[in-house]
């Protein structure tokens, strides 16, 4: 049995697409960055804590955790190479987000890890990391796109696949990256640990 430790509705479709089955049991975890914390570590240690914990109620199942976040160089001359940009909190804040991304490019990372049954417990974990060029985005398309509410429960307040696919000018790897989950990533390490 493989449990998906998440609640995105778009990684239960993905998987569901690729033909693979799990049951929805949504991990409940700090999802704080740490200080001095990259974004790939980040996101690799939220993917194999929010497997963990599922794990742990459920000891008899392959876990799979995932988290996803946006990361774009800082401007020059502030502190840090890289800014995370995960959910907004509001509106405003996705605004700030999607004019920051505006004519730039930035990388998306989704981490994910396997929390594997058995008596060792074994875990298994894989970044991946796609390159995102945005065009400039026009304030009355903003303004369209954010009025939709559409923003809220995406990192970098963004989806590939919904209204802000206008502004994106090509990508460089996984297209279902950005989407929150690698496919092919994704069923190597199901097929590598026999949980497929």
């Amino acid at each position: 049995m493989l449990i998906l430790a998440s609640a995105s509705p778009r990684r239960r479709s993905l998987l569901a697409q690729a033909g693979v089955r799990c049951e929805v049991i949504p991990a409940e975890i700090d999802e704080t960055q740490r200080p001095g914390e990259t974004p790939i570590a980040y996101v690799e240690r939220l993917a194999l804590e929010k497997a963990r914990a599922i794990h742990a109620l459920h000891p008899e199942a392959a876990v799979l955790g995932a988290d996803t976040t946006v990361a774009m160089s800082a401007p020059p001359g502030s502190h840090g190479e890289e800014i995370i940009l995960s959910k907004p909190a509001d509106l405003a804040e996705a605004e700030r987000m999607l004019l920051a991304l505006s004519d730039r490019v930035h990388e998306v990372h989704t981490g994910i890890a396997l929390a594997l049954p058995g008596p060792a417990a074994a875990q298994r974990t894989h970044v991946e990391t796609t390159r995102v060029f945005f065009g400039p985005i026009p304030a009355e398309e903003l303004a369209c796109y954010l009025s939709t509410g559409d923003s809220l429960d995406k990192a970098g307040a963004y989806g590939i696949q919904g209204y802000a696919a206008r502004w994106i000018t090509r990508i460089e790897g996984d297209f279902f990256n950005v989407m929150g989950l690698p496919l092919a990533a994704t069923v190597r390490l199901l097929r590598q640990t026999h949980s497929l």
